[in-house]
């Protein structure tokens, strides 16, 4: 007999937010199931807001749907924008990094499958945002999370183009 893993449900005025300086997040929903389960958060990013870093996932694949603005996203050695009503898969081991295009704000719905506690990942990023927290905690927390930071050369250069 296969277990049922039950509906998410999260209203809106319910729904936890975590802010730093350029953003909010508002986590709507995550399970960790047998059936592989998921994170999902929405981001909104004021006009020249950097978002995250290069990075990759080794075991999830993160998916972006921009409600509206416009993402400047790295995808492997490729930046390319995002505007409403775009989606974007990213599959495990792929270098990746977004931030609000250059002169844009924007509003992303993010689903990571499979889920894995991501909720906490976020809290910790919005207290280092906000210098409530020591930066080195989201480098120890990299298996975790798996979320493995990397150097680009071409998403510093992008951002760099954006400034």
């Amino acid at each position: 007999m296969t277990k049922r893993t039950p509906a998410t449900l999260t209203r809106h005025a319910d729904a936890e937010t975590c802010a730093d300086p350029s953003s909010v997040m508002t986590l709507l929903g995550e399970t960790d199931g047998a059936g592989g389960g998921f994170t999902s958060y929405r981001s909104t990013f004021a006009q020249g807001a950097v978002g995250a870093p290069a990075h990759f996932h080794t075991r999830a694949t993160e998916l972006f749907f921009v409600v509206s603005g416009a993402l400047q996203v790295l995808i492997g050695e490729e930046v390319t924008v995002l505007s409403e009503g775009d989606f974007l898969a990213v599959p495990p081991h792929t270098p990746h990094a977004f931030a609000a295009a250059p002169d844009a704000e924007a509003d992303v719905l993010f689903v990571f499958t499979p889920g894995m506690g991501r909720f906490d990942y976020l809290r910790l990023l919005g207290r280092v945002m906000r210098g409530e927290a020591d930066p080195k905690e989201i480098a120890e927390s990299a298996e975790r999370f798996d979320n493995h930071y990397v150097d680009s050369p071409v998403w510093r250069a992008a951002l760099e183009r954006s400034a």
